[in-house]
């Protein structure tokens, strides 16, 4: 044998110089497509602002992997890479006053970050790495998802009841769909993910047809060819698109009550139903008109915030959405890249004394009500026209907030975009649109109602026996006030013991 030694490693060395040279003669990936790029370039701007769009979200869950979407793109962001350990990246952007990050929502997940333009030599490198080469390490996997089960059993829980119940209500009206659940998953589902079901799920939704590049402030050419070429080396597939959820019909008013024992001093309630407008139509445009006089968010200036917090100090505010809103008590405008294909109608009332709580749900539901089956006035609806004109003005004052638009344009295909049509569309809208608008997507009969309080028999039975609900203030009240306390108090809330259900906190998000 000895004397084929020789022959044998030549072959091997001409095997060696051979995949070289293929590596080095083969054709690279054609960069990513400019179909595949939204850009706003800003000269003048130091810095650079990235978005990436990966067209996945929760919907592409498997069933059982509830919390899949969610984990595979913390494990971009939130771990190592091929090249660099979790620890090693940090220690890599800090100096250069970097980062990246990474939201799942139900069918989209970006990966965000900006950077100063001196220091993109060193800091996209990494964030390609991030994207392209991620090493999938279990450790990683094991620190994550004890972050998401802990936000899970823990934070959601117990911390925000607020949004525990936003997050109860849409659950719930999308139960059965690949809407039902949170993107962050349920405990079951974070629980069995293991690093092969990331990899997988990596190599089929993150292919180079499945991303979009966004880019935005003071870049050249050449970064945008480097990453279009970089992107290009992310596996191939076109992933089967999910159809859009079919929710559930709502008969009546349902009711779920999550318990939270004693301790609990004030009750938050969610309201809501589906609706089928989408941003983009001008029905959407009308039907703004109208939420921003009900309940524009965080603004002291809309209808239910001063029937209800101004004029009864029963809370913090109370708010009203057209379109999904996320970590609401977060955000003063619209968070960008959470688009959906269906959305709901809410009515968010942020927590009210127990002893209101059954008061504060009927003036709602009156108010609700009343609009819907009146419209608005002509002065309401000047007003609320000419306060949104100005408004949206200030949704997006940076580079990087008027590219999470961009692609939220491209997701709804709205040519022109949604930031420059809204004011034109507003100067164009009649009374009689708006009014339209509300008959035809608004309702008071099929509702889902969560309420996260204490004492939930107690609360079930003055639901359904429908007995007045009267509600006596710390502090005296105008007579005017006290009159029409008289109609909310008595107003009909037709809800059958067989709508309600009992919910222990403990339980919600396990499945």
């Amino acid at each position: 044998m000895s004397h084929m030694m020789p022959n044998f490693k030549f072959a091997i060395c001409n095997l060696q110089f051979a995949v070289l040279l293929f590596a080095a003669t083969a054709p690279a990936a054609e960069p990513l497509p400019m179909t595949q790029v939204v850009a706003l370039p800003e000269p003048g701007d130091p810095t650079v602002c990235f978005r990436l769009w990966i067209r996945v979200g929760s919907e592409n869950d498997p069933p059982g992997k509830e919390g899949l979407a969610n984990l595979t793109a913390e494990m971009l962001t939130q771990a190592s890479t091929r090249q660099n350990s979790y620890e090693q990246i940090l220690a890599k952007l800090f100096p250069l006053a970097g980062s990246y990050d990474a939201t799942v929502s139900v069918e989209m997940s970006v990966i965000a970050g900006r950077i100063h333009r001196d220091n993109l030599s060193e800091y996209c490198p990494l964030l390609m790495q991030a994207v392209c080469e991620p090493a999938f390490l279990p450790n990683d996997l094991e620190r994550l998802k004890s972050q998401t089960l802990n936000y899970l059993q823990n934070s959601l829980r117990y911390s925000s009841d607020e949004e525990l119940g936003k997050a109860v209500l849409y659950n719930t009206i999308f139960r059965g769909t690949p809407y039902g659940h949170l993107p962050d998953g349920t405990v079951r589902g974070v629980t069995s993910i293991t690093v092969d079901d990331l990899r997988d799920f990596y190599r089929r939704y993150y292919t180079r047809e499945n991303v979009i590049l966004g880019l935005g402030g003071g870049y050249d050419e050449a970064l945008l060819t480097r990453l279009r070429t970089d992107l290009a080396t992310l596996p191939t597939g076109t992933p089967e698109t999910v159809p859009p959820p079919t929710p559930r019909p709502i008969s009546g008013r349902q009711v779920v009550i999550v318990e939270k024992g004693k301790g609990t001093p004030a009750t938050a309630i969610s309201i809501g139903f589906p609706i089928s407008v989408l941003r983009g139509s001008r029905d959407w445009y009308a039907l703004a008109v109208a939420n921003s006089w009900l309940g524009e968010h965080r603004n002291s200036h809309s209808h239910l915030y001063q029937v209800l917090r101004e004029a009864r100090g029963l809370n913090y505010g109370d708010y009203s959405y057209i379109e999904h809103y996320p970590n609401g008590g977060s955000w003063e405008v619209p968070p960008v890249n959470v688009a959906r294909r269906q959305q709901i109608f809410e009515i968010w009332l942020r927590p009210v004394p127990n002893a209101a709580r059954v008061f504060a749900l009927r003036g709602a539901l009156r108010e609700l009500k009343l609009l819907t089956d009146n419209g608005l006035t002509e002065g309401q609806f000047t007003a609320a026209r000419n306060f949104l004109s100005k408004y949206t003005r200030h949704y997006a004052p940076t580079v990087m907030a008027r590219l999470g638009y961009a692609l939220d344009d491209k997701f709804y295909g709205i040519t022109g975009g949604h930031l420059q049509n809204y004011p034109k569309i507003l100067d164009e809208l009649t009374r009689e649109e708006v009014n339209a608008a509300i008959k035809k997507y608004l309702q008071y009969e099929n509702l889902q109602i969560v309420f996260v309080t204490q004492g939930a028999a107690a609360l079930k039975e003055a639901l359904i026996s429908d007995a007045p609900s009267p509600y006596k203030y710390p502090t005296p009240v105008p007579d005017s006030v006290l009159k029409e306390d008289q109609e909310i108090q008595t107003f009909p809330l037709k809800i059958p013991p067989e709508n309600v259900t009992i919910v222990p906190v403990d339980e919600v998000f396990e499945k």
